[in-house]
């Protein structure tokens, strides 16, 4: 019997959901079937345990969502009290008449000892539990549930916006936003829940002073009229019983009380209660010193009592003497720490593996550039200014710019840069902290009193003037650029023009990586089964050499995989993608909603067609020089005419010339667009401008 007992709870300790239906029904029986007394004082006990458990919970709970499930146990609790209320009621008023100890031990006992004989003071304390349990703890509990869920579901919007904005800045990652989510909206559910349970405390002390006076009228009138007892003896027996009842339940209901006061009002501390409040009261020891003196002034008043004000004064006093040194010691130990941390690193020797690495991009400036970078002012920091370029470059050119990193070079001049590609130099220049500089964007004379120069981008005659021209360089419509942009849009240019090798096949495999999850299966069917990664880094690569944005990826993908079974020449294969391509290209080379155009002579179409030689990956172009020569004479001669009507054209020839045309171009004039016919969208107007003959 005994082995199956305990089978039987071990069985119902793994079944948690299963013993909690049975609590359940167990309570639901108290409010209907009578409970034998030796029954009623068991439950009891429990109830008072379980009160106990909940007040040390909610004291050693670091976060109140740490117990979230309050509301449903509040609610359990309180169902429990009224059970066994109902439970105790049925036996006080069915035999109350035979003695205290009617109702089971429980309730005699808390009678008898808490009153002392005296029914008269039973009754006042246990008023006072009540008064105490339901205007004071649960008024004021509900009061702080209350506010916490108003507040909680008021600033709701503000903090989901502020995850939103770290996830968008790369501060957390998914995960951690959803996480941060999720304990957002069960906070807010949480103390929604603690505002609502309140009420229950609140009706059970109201139940708890209408039984109480139920059980001793009706008593009364049970025992005198009904069981023949004297009216003394039965005062004092229900009265007894009564009170010993309505104790045995409000302190539970006390506890409970406190402990949801406890766990609301901990909303703005972090960690366990007990040690949050020592630390915070033990930060101010002169408040225990004055509060020693106070006392040990009262001791000395004739007429107060002397020992307890004097134990408490010395008690108050050796506090806070020990806290006055805890801080002394914490101070010294915090200013040790900032004098570490203030501290240079000791040198230790570079790891010959970052000796090798090489930085994509970087930025060398001279000691007098150093303030663009360490301090901030009513302009942009460079490294803010850098921040934005690979923004904007991911947003046109569909691929994230490679960390760009900014160092000092003290053998540089003080006010010279240097613009770096994987440790090759691609450009430098000048740019003064103190100082402006101004192009005409005319190219007429500037007007004003400087420093003559030349933009180092594009070569532009400039003047670098003092800061309190500015005014005066805006009214003559001037162009003006301060140092740090001086840098920034000289990184612009260079990294436009190397931008097809900055793709590097990391970042191409990361960018397939990335792709939607519906472009998965595209990505699959393939790589590596029709094309490598690295082919899709050198298609890219072309793309992104004309100045084509590869953003849109599964379109450039589909065009792989039509291409792929029909070539594996990598150059026909991105004209192909070119061509899938046609809305975009067709819509960034568009002015005044046209293509401006140049289309080729019969003469030169024919004469590169014919010069085109080989079959498949061996097709190559054999033009004589002298022809080379004479085309890129026209082409320059076409330009130079088109420039001088304020127009930039496009060349468009048929697809089949287009890449050999380009890649004569291209050494010429490498900003010069070259495109097929295949590349204009049906529903694209195009302007013609003329004929390179």
């Amino acid at each position: 019997m005994r082995e199956r007992f305990l089978s039987l709870l071990q069985r119902l300790g793994g079944e948690r959901d299963l013993a909690l239906a049975l609590a359940v029904i167990a309570i639901i029986g108290m409010l209907i079937l009578p409970m034998p007394p030796f029954l009623l004082d068991i439950g009891l006990t429990i109830s008072i345990a379980l009160s106990v458990m909940i007040l040390m919970t909610a004291l050693f709970i670091e976060k109140p969502l740490e117990l979230s499930a309050f509301p449903t146990i509040l609610l359990i609790a309180t169902m429990l009290r009224l059970g066994l209320n109902l439970a105790s009621t049925r036996l006080i008023l069915g035999h109350g008449h035979e003695g205290v100890h009617a109702a089971g031990g429980v309730i005699a006992a808390f009678g008898e000892f808490l009153m002392g004989g005296q029914t008269v003071i039973g009754l006042t304390i246990f008023l006072i539990l009540i008064v105490i349990n339901f205007i004071v703890i649960t008024k004021g509990a509900g009061r702080i549930a209350e506010v916490a869920a108003r507040f909680s579901l008021d600033a709701m919007p503000g903090k989901q916006m502020a995850i939103d904005a770290d996830l968008n800045a790369g501060m957390i990652d998914e995960t951690t936003a959803r996480a941060r989510r999720t304990e957002l909206e069960a906070e807010s559910g949480f103390f929604g829940a603690m505002d609502g349970a309140s009420k229950f405390v609140k009706g059970d002390a109201v139940a708890g002073l209408l039984i109480t006076a139920i059980n001793i009228v009706v008593g009364l009138i049970i025992g005198v009229a009904i069981h023949g007892v004297d009216f003394v003896t039965a005062f004092n027996t229900y009265t007894i019983l009564t009170v010993g009842d309505g104790l045995v339940s409000q302190i539970p209901a006390l506890i409970v009380s406190t402990a949801a006061g406890l766990l609301v009002s901990k909303g703005g501390m972090s960690g366990r209660t007990g040690a949050a409040l020592s630390d915070q009261l033990g930060r101010f020891p002169k408040a225990f010193g004055m509060t020693a003196v106070l006392l040990g002034t009262l001791a000395l008043l004739p007429g107060l009592p002397f020992l307890p004000f004097a134990l408490l004064a010395g008690a108050t006093g050796w506090a806070a003497r020990e806290l006055g040194k805890r801080a002394e010691a914490r101070l010294i130990a915090q200013r040790a720490e900032e004098a570490a941390a203030s501290a240079p690193p000791p040198l230790a020797e570079e790891p010959i593996a970052q000796t090798l690495s090489i930085d994509p991009v970087r930025v060398e400036i001279g000691y007098a550039l150093l303030p663009l970078v360490n301090e901030g002012g009513a302009e942009q920091r460079l490294d803010d200014q850098v921040r934005a370029l690979r923004r904007q470059m991911a947003l046109d050119y569909g691929f994230v710019l490679p960390p760009v990193r900014i160092l000092d070079n003290m053998a540089l001049g003080a006010n010279d840069y240097v613009i770096t590609l994987r440790e090759a130099e691609m450009g430098r220049g000048e740019a003064r902290i103190d100082r402006l500089l101004v192009i005409n964007p005319d190219g007429g004379d500037l007007g004003l009193s400087g420093e003559e120069t030349r933009e180092p981008v594009f070569g532009l005659p400039a003047l670098w003037i003092g800061r309190e021209l500015r005014e005066e360089a805006g009214f003559r419509g001037l162009t003006m650029v301060d140092p740090g942009t001086v840098i920034t849009t000289h990184l612009t240019e260079i990294v436009k023009d190397n931008i097809a090798d900055l793709l590097s096949y990391t970042e191409t495999a990361k960018l397939l990586s990335e792709l939607h999850k519906d472009m998965e299966k595209l990505v699959a069917d393939i790589v590596p089964a029709r094309i490598s990664i690295s082919g899709i880094q050198r298609v890219l690569q072309n793309l992104l050499s004309e100045g084509v944005s590869i953003r849109d990826l599964p379109t450039i993908l589909e065009g792989i995989a039509e291409a792929a079974p029909l070539t594996h020449n990598l150059t026909q294969m991105t004209e192909h993608v070119r061509a899938r391509l046609a809305r975009q290209i067709s819509t960034t080379h568009m002015r005044d909603g046209a293509i401006p155009i140049l289309t080729l002579s019969g003469r030169w179409d024919q004469e590169f067609t014919e010069s085109i030689v080989g079959e498949g990956e061996e097709r190559h172009l054999a033009m004589a020089p002298s022809s080379l020569q004479g085309f890129i004479a026209n082409v320059r001669e076409a330009y130079d005419r088109m420039a001088g009507e304020g127009e930039i054209p496009c060349i468009l020839t048929n697809p089949m010339i287009r890449p050999f045309v380009r890649s004569i171009i291209e050494r010429v004039r490498p900003a010069t667009v070259v495109l097929s016919q295949n590349e204009v969208h049906p529903r694209a107007r195009i302007r013609t401008l003329g004929m390179i003959g």
